[in-house]
């Protein structure tokens, strides 16, 4: 990233942060875009005053602005952080899958649920368009980097543009010009070499049974740092990390069964989690969808800590400007790390049923 780049992605950072509220030793919670409301609009505008519907992932992009899966009006949205203005990127807000070659605002998508960034390319994936797609942000032009649209399973060792998927749900990258799948329908995590456009499963990333029986239900997260994939299964009800060099695969959390219980990781339960980050230090921070709040990992002392939602059953909306523990989350899907500096630590969330776009601030410990 150019030095002009970086300082950018730190006054805007900077700038969003003394625009918000308190500030306290334990996380807050607020609204940065969406009315709660999902009815269609214009997703030109302020972005409080935009209707977003069933927000999913979220990532923060080149200049540090804050790029959002629409899943509900089948777009992304790009929210700068400085001016609070949102405005579509991709896709033209019908469901579909056309517009490869073109302009990226003009194509239509089908539930894009995650975005990824390598440089100026954005790459994200459409569940139920079952294809992975990407935009080169200079140009604004859209193409398929994997799935012909068909849902299935195929393709494995060929181009990953004649492969077929069945209901991606994320994506990640290595950094080493590799881009993973949880092509959860398959029960499989697969790869996609950038360079040369193919596709394959990696042997340790095919979970279809006897893997089940292991508690490796439904991949449906994934995350990169350094030589780590952290996963999220959604019907393990766990949090697992594989070594990307050795293959290594090994239980961080969860016991495997439905529940939401705090305290020693191999003891701690979750309920469908869907959304997974973790931090360069080691953080993992998970949307805990089913039970409607955000928790986090120390795989380092070993503990799980809810820092965020009532709780299961607890679904709804309130709470904003403070303590993000009392605050109502509804079937958050969607988690990504802000810029943190100076002494903050800040989280996007996606608080999907809510249509709201929402940030986790703290200051540091």
């Amino acid at each position: 990233m150019s030095r002009p780049r970086v300082l950018r992605v730190v006054i805007v950072a900077f700038l969003y942060q003394v625009g918000s509220r308190a500030l306290a030793s334990e996380w807050t919670l607020d609204t940065v875009c969406g009315t709660g409301k999902s009815e269609p609009g214009d997703i030109v505008g302020e972005g409080l005053k935009v209707n977003l519907k069933e927000p999913f992932g979220l990532e923060i992009g080149p200049e540090g602005q804050l790029f959002v899966c629409e899943a509900g009006h089948h777009r992304i949205v790009r929210l700068d952080l400085a001016s609070r203005k949102a405005a579509a990127v991709a896709g033209s807000g019908k469901k579909g899958f056309s517009g490869d070659g073109g302009r990226a605002t003009e194509a239509t998508l089908n539930e894009p649920y995650e975005i990824r960034f390598d440089g100026q390319v954005m790459y994200f994936v459409e569940m139920a368009g079952a294809v992975v797609r990407k935009v080169d942000l200079k140009t604004g032009i859209i193409s398929t980097l994997a799935g012909t649209g068909m849902p299935g399973f195929s393709g494995d060792g060929g181009p990953a543009a004649k492969a077929q998927l069945k209901d991606p749900h994320s994506i990640a990258l290595d950094g080493k010009g590799r881009l993973f799948i949880a092509d959860i329908g398959n029960h499989r995590i697969r790869r996609v070499d950038l360079a040369k456009g193919t596709i394959d499963t990696p042997h340790q990333c095919d979970f279809t049974p006897p893997a089940h029986t292991k508690g490796l239900q439904g991949p449906r997260a994934l995350h990169v740092t350094g030589t780590t994939l952290w996963i999220a299964f959604r019907e393990g009800n766990s949090v697992w990390k594989m070594d990307l060099e050795t293959g290594k695969l090994e239980r961080v959390a969860g016991t495997g069964e439905k529940g939401q219980k705090d305290g020693p990781a191999s003891e701690a339960t979750f309920d469908g989690p869907k959304g997974i980050v973790a931090t360069p230090e080691g953080i993992v921070y998970v949307a805990d969808t089913e039970n409607n709040a955000i928790r986090s990992i120390d795989p380092r002392a070993g503990t799980v800590k809810t820092i965020a939602g009532s709780g299961p059953g607890a679904g709804g909306f309130g709470g904003d400007g403070g303590p993000a523990l009392a605050a109502r989350l509804n079937r958050p899907h969607g988690i990504a790390l802000g810029i943190s500096i100076l002494t903050l630590e800040v989280l996007y969330i996606g608080d999907t049923e809510n249509h709201r776009v929402r940030v986790l601030q703290r200051k540091r410990p």
